[in-house]
C-alpha cells in the first residue's frame, strides 16, 4: 500500500501548519519536503479544499525572484497565450514529459559522476561538495534553455498544424471559411441584387 501525503494546513491568516511535525512552518520548509521527494498535500483548514498546485506556484515565484530566474520573459508569454487556447492541454502533457526527459538525463550524469569521482580515494568530500554545488546552477541553466526551446518547438507544431488545417478546409464550400465570403453569380443574393436593379430600371 502507498504511504498517505503528508498533510499540511493553510489557515486564513496564511500560516501553514505541518500536521506530521505539529508545528507551524514556512514556504522554505515546504521546499523542503519537494526537494526530499516528500509526498504531500496542502489543504485549507477550514474547506480542505486542495492548495497543493497554488503553494507550489509560490513556491516557483520566489526562486524567479531570487535572482537566478528559470524562465524567460518570452517563455512565459508564450505559456500565457496557451492558457484558453484549443492545445492547453497537449503544451501541459508536452512540458510534463520533457521535464521527465530532463530529470532521467541529470540522474545518468549523476550516476556516471559517481562512478568516475564516488570511490575516488584522490577526490576527498570537499571536492565532491563542490562539484555538486557547482552543478545545481549549471543544470538549472540547462533546464531553462530546455523548456524554452521545447515551448517553441512546440509553438512551431502548433503553428504548422493550424496552417495545415487551413489548406484543408479550404478546399471545402464552407461559407465564411477563413472570414472570408464572396458573392457568386449563380448566388441568390447576387440574383436578387441583379433583379432589384433591373426592376428599378
Amino acid at each position: 500500500m502507498t504511504a498517505e501525503p503528508r498533510i499540511i494546513k493553510k489557515y486564513p491568516n496564511r500560516r501553514l501548519y505541518d500536521t506530521e511535525t505539529s508545528s507551524y512552518i514556512t514556504l522554505a520548509d515546504v521546499k523542503k519536503l519537494v526537494l526530499g521527494n516528500v509526498e504531500f498535500r496542502v489543504e485549507d483548514a477550514k474547506t480542505k479544499e486542495d492548495l497543493t498546485r497554488s503553494i507550489l506556484l509560490q513556491i516557483i515565484l520566489e526562486e524567479e525572484t531570487a535572482g537566478a530566474p528559470m524562465f524567460s520573459c518570452d517563455m512565459l508569454s508564450q505559456i500565457i497565450r496557451f492558457y484558453g487556447n484549443a492545445m492547453q492541454g497537449m503544451m501541459g502533457n508536452y512540458l510534463e514529459k520533457n521535464i521527465e526527459t530532463f530529470m532521467e538525463i541529470q540522474k545518468r550524469l549523476q550516476d556516471q559522476s559517481r562512478q568516475i569521482y564516488g570511490q575516488s580515494p584522490m577526490l576527498n568530500s570537499e571536492a565532491w561538495g563542490e562539484f555538486v554545488k557547482m552543478q545545481g546552477p549549471a543544470i538549472q541553466g540547462l533546464m531553462g534553455r530546455y523548456l524554452e526551446q521545447s515551448a517553441n518547438a512546440f509553438l512551431e507544431m502548433q503553428q504548422q498544424l493550424q496552417q495545415q488545417t487551413r489548406n484543408l478546409f479550404s478546399n471545402f464550400p464552407f461559407p465564411n471559411f477563413g472570414g472570408t465570403h464572396s458573392s457568386t453569380p449563380d448566388s441568390p443574393a447576387a440574383g436578387g441584387d441583379k433583379n432589384d436593379s433591373e426592376g428599378k430600371k
